[in-house]
């Protein structure tokens, strides 16, 4: 994913937002600088070390380095965290196309010329521009940036959706009702409660 001439590592979440200890200061200086390039917030679970999220910093010293676009006071931010799949209960791996669907959104965002046309979509990714990431304290985590996914509408009037997932929830906090009362009889039956 990484190209000639960019540094790309990977710290824990908080490092993207966290001010104690300098943190902020760093950041600020970092992105003041136009370093980062790009940044990737992954899924939590994915390192057999920690189950905690992480996030890959694409850092770069030349944005405008004639190979590609001029990306200058801006940084693109890819939000995967909810890419992958679980291979067992405790781990989760990206498959081969989530892998390819990061990595052609930064060629494409880059200028890449195989890559095809960049576009920000909700939820995923974003190219903000330094003004942009100033206004939110130069806080680096993508899903400030990204937004939340675009929701299908599915026609239904908000009026009629509303009275019909009220009439559900009223019978489903019956039903609960009912269970509670058949639990307890059955708890009495067996000689465990009052």
């Amino acid at each position: 994913l990484a190209p000639t001439g960019l540094a790309g590592f990977v710290l824990a979440n908080g490092s993207m937002s966290s001010n104690q200890s300098g943190e902020g200061e760093i950041r600020k200086n970092i992105i003041e600088a136009d370093l980062v390039d790009c940044m990737v917030a992954l899924p939590g679970q994915l390192f057999y070390s920690t189950q905690i999220p992480a996030c890959l910093w694409f850092l770069s010293r030349d944005k405008k380095n004639h190979q590609f676009r001029d990306r200058r006071r801006h940084i693109l931010f890819i939000d995967a965290r909810k890419l992958g799949r679980m291979v067992d209960r405790t781990h989760r791996e990206l498959t081969d196309e989530d892998v390819a669907r990061i990595a052609n959104t930064y060629h494409a965002w880059r200028g890449g010329k195989e890559a095809g046309k960049y576009e920000d979509v909700s939820g995923f990714c974003k190219s903000a521009t330094l003004e942009e990431i100033r206004k939110h304290g130069h806080v680096l985590t993508p899903g400030r940036y990204v937004g939340a996914e675009a929701q299908e509408d599915d026609g239904e009037p908000f009026e009629e959706k509303m009275q019909r997932l009220t009439a559900q929830l009223q019978q489903q906090t019956d039903e609960g009702r009912k269970l509670d009362v058949a639990i307890m009889a059955n708890l009495k039956e067996l000689g465990y409660g009052g």
